[in-house]
């Protein structure tokens, strides 16, 4: 068993006796075989000194075995590290940023405590998975769905916190927009709940965020400042029925207007399912995949030798089939100028599904959990060896068609210059409204060097994405820091009032040390 950094052998044993009195003993994890599991099974540092690995792992029941671990963990400086299922991959998985960490494992906290018909909301523990709450709707009958990530064994808590996204209507999607009301447990073990959630009695607390003052929900996103032990969330209606029909177009130069009136479209609720934004003619051996895009005469020329759409736009609805088969057609006469235009009706299907349906929908489009997306990569991706993992990069973008040619040939290019194996999902992904979000997977594996070279190779796409200022919203542990340094505005201000606020809640520094690059006050120096 490893210590944490700068605790004596003394201390740590007398913080975990001490967690041990609070949680019982076979809830302390400390053997090497099952530390090892929280190790981070995709991590570009495998096996090398500077891997990210815990010392221990410590499992709570409830919100006062929290308190007492935390506290334990305060009056020693012992640094811990929440998790709420440590299914993150790509991302981190459950291996804590700083090593040496006591791993929070909150699996345990797996209670649904509340769904409310009515106001169509839920309040959940950060144990409760997706697969978990669509059991408990589907068991008693509720007329509500969730929107669920890829894939949906995550925690509905952990997905939100580290800003996951789904694929259903427009208010759900972004699954921290979504939340409603959070209790934490501070570093001093004091509990904190947001919102309406802070009076007393409240019977609002799922309904009204922001209750009264600053809205502090946000302190909780990404963040190292506290341990969520609930969350409460929105839940979407189950609609009438479902309708998707995509906008066929033939030439390089429609993607410009094509996006421009597509967010006209969604931005004005004239559809309210995710749209999706594809080329067909560069992604007609991989749909899933997405070359990179050539120059306008050549992709012309392809979609013409071809037949395929230079581009198609496809447009989801969910409402009473009237409201959505008269959108459709709304939709039909705004591009209907547009030369060569086609349209096709890919999908219409009454709610609920019937079983016959379940085999032929996509199942995120419906709030169903599943572990599909697995089978993307299990076989490796075109000339590719499998790999041992991924690792995900998501830059942020505009949601316009010259953002999207222009990043995706700023990407293309320089991993191809940087002989990087990059796998991009699409031209872009639509989970949140009003950008674009560019997601590519970078395959690992576990080899020391190779690992290395593709490390250098990840933080030189970082520096010429924010060249371009293009951030990623979210990256794995390694890169947390270089990414929180691209967003670099007046002297990295951004950073600096998140040190003052970790300083202010957080002083001994022991929650989540390093977490998207906000390090406590004794581990900053030589970091800035």
């Amino acid at each position: 068993m490893s210590l944490p950094p700068g605790v004596s052998a003394s201390t740590f044993a007398d913080g975990l006796a001490q967690m041990r009195s609070a949680v019982g003993d076979e809830w302390v994890f400390t053997n090497e075989e099952d530390v090892g599991l929280y190790r981070d099974f995709y991590s570009v540092l495998w096996d090398e000194p500077e891997e990210r690995v815990a010392s221990a792992a410590v499992a709570p029941a409830n919100v006062e075995e929290v308190q007492a671990v935390v506290r334990a963990a305060n009056e020693r400086g012992i640094p811990i590290y929440p998790i709420s299922t440590g299914r993150n991959l790509g991302y981190g998985g459950s291996a804590p940023v700083y090593s040496g960490s006591v791993v929070l494992d909150l699996k345990r906290m797996n209670r649904i405590l509340d769904v409310n018909e009515g106001n169509a909301s839920c309040l959940v523990e950060p144990g409760v998975s997706y697969f978990d709450m669509y059991r408990h709707l589907q068991e008693t009958g509720s007329k509500l769905w969730l929107d669920v990530p890829d894939p949906g064994w995550g925690s509905m808590v952990g997905n939100a916190l580290d800003s996951g996204g789904g694929y259903t209507a427009a208010p759900y999607r972004g699954h921290f927009e979504a939340q409603c009301g959070i209790e934490a447990v501070l570093a001093d073990g004091e509990l904190f709940r947001t919102g309406m959630g802070a009076m007393p009695g409240s019977e609002t607390w799922q309904q009204y965020r922001m209750g009264i003052g600053p809205c502090l929900d946000g302190l909780f996103r990404q963040s190292s400042l506290g341990v969520v032990t609930k969350m409460g969330f929105w839940l979407f209606p189950q609609p009438e029925a479902f309708l998707s029909g995509s906008v066929d177009l033939p030439r390089f130069a429609d993607v410009g207007p094509l996006v421009d009136l597509f967010n006209e479209l969604e931005y004005g609720n004239i559809f309210n399912g995710m749209p999706s934004i594809s080329s067909p003619v560069l992604s007609r051996e991989n749909p899933m995949m997405f070359q990179q895009i050539p120059e306008e005469d050549e992709m012309n020329r392809l979609a013409q030798e071809t037949g395929l759409p230079a581009w198609s736009g496809s447009a989801s609805f969910y409402g009473p089939e009237k409201v959505i088969r008269a959108q459709w057609e709304y939709v039909k006469e705004r591009f209907a100028h547009f030369e060569g235009v086609k349209f096709r009706e890919n999908q219409f299907v009454k709610l609920p599904l019937s079983a016959e349906d379940m085999k032929k929908v996509s199942k995120a489009r419906f709030g169903i959990p599943s572990l599909e997306i697995f089978s993307v990569g299990s076989r490796g991706f075109g000339d590719f060896n499998p790999s041992d993992g991924h690792i995900w990069f998501s830059a942020v973008i505009p949601r316009t068609g010259e953002g999207l040619v222009k990043a995706n040939r700023v990407m293309r290019s320089a991993c191809k210059r940087l002989d990087m194996p990059l796998f991009m999902f699409s031209p872009a992904v639509t989970c949140w409204t009003r950008s674009f979000v560019l997601f590519a997977a970078v395959p690992v594996y576990k080899d020391a060097e190779s690992n290395k070279a593709l490390r250098e190779k990840v933080l030189e796409v970082i520096r010429i994405c924010a060249d371009h200022g293009w951030g990623e919203y979210r990256c794995p542990p390694a890169f947390q820091d270089a990414v929180m340094d691209s967003y670099s505005f007046n002297n990295n201000i951004l950073r600096r009032v998140n040190e003052r606020i970790k300083d202010a809640l957080d002083p001994n520094g022991i929650i989540s040390a390093g977490r998207y690059g906000v390090w406590p006050k004794h581990l900053r120096e030589g970091r800035a």
